[in-house]
């Protein structure tokens, strides 16, 4: 896995190169993304690890997904993302965390994810963009998904498929560790800063 101020780099240099790209002042960039100047100055200097919620405030302002804002290298035809380069963009109790593993950006906005949640431990997140879509696996343990205050229980070897548009979260309210893998599908955003994506 990569070493935190080497992400930080990266996502530093990515803002800066989709700023840079668009030619958006600081200013402009805290009114698309609702992110204070103060936030953006700090990351595009790579002197904070932001939350995974204002990532993707980020990410739709410039209308990207949150793999390309986090990218370490430049992409090719093929694509092999070597374990030592997979991202961790959240830590929880006990071990758990959600990697981001891959992501393109072509006529849609597709996220790979790994989780593991450690017994007793949660990941919440708010809605995101209209028309996202989420797909997850439950490798081992048993999913408790919240999807916009309505609770589902996915068991190991089960899937679930749902839009993420609305407030949810992943808990693990077993004895047992809980892994899945998570595709995030968000639609193509046709004027970048128009997405509002809270998390």
């Amino acid at each position: 896995m990569p070493d935190p101020d080497e992400v930080a780099a990266a996502i530093a240099r990515n803002a800066r190169d989709l700023r840079s790209d668009r030619d958006w002042s600081l200013d402009q960039l805290a009114t698309r993304s609702g992110i204070s100047k103060g936030m953006l100055v700090q990351i595009e200097q790579a002197r904070t690890n932001p939350s995974i919620g204002t990532l993707c405030r980020l990410a739709d302002a410039f209308g990207v997904s949150l793999a390309q804002l986090v990218e370490l290298s430049a992409g090719s035809t093929v694509r092999v993302i070597d374990a030592s380069e997979v991202v961790r963009l959240w830590e929880g109790a006990d071990g758990s965390g959600g990697d981001l593993l891959v992501g393109t950006d072509r006529s849609e906005h597709v996220e790979l994810w790994r989780w593991h949640l450690a017994p007793g431990d949660e990941h919440a997140s708010e809605g995101h963009q209209a028309a996202t879509r989420e797909l997850l696996a439950v490798l081992a343990g048993t999913l408790t998904l919240d999807v916009d205050g309505e609770e589902h229980q996915v068991q190991a070897g089960g899937a679930v498929l749902f839009d993420a548009d609305r407030p949810h979260r992943y808990r693990n309210t077993h004895k047992r560790a809980l892994d899945l893998v998570l595709v995030v599908v968000q639609p193509p955003s046709l004027d970048p800063g128009s997405a509002s994506h809270p998390s």
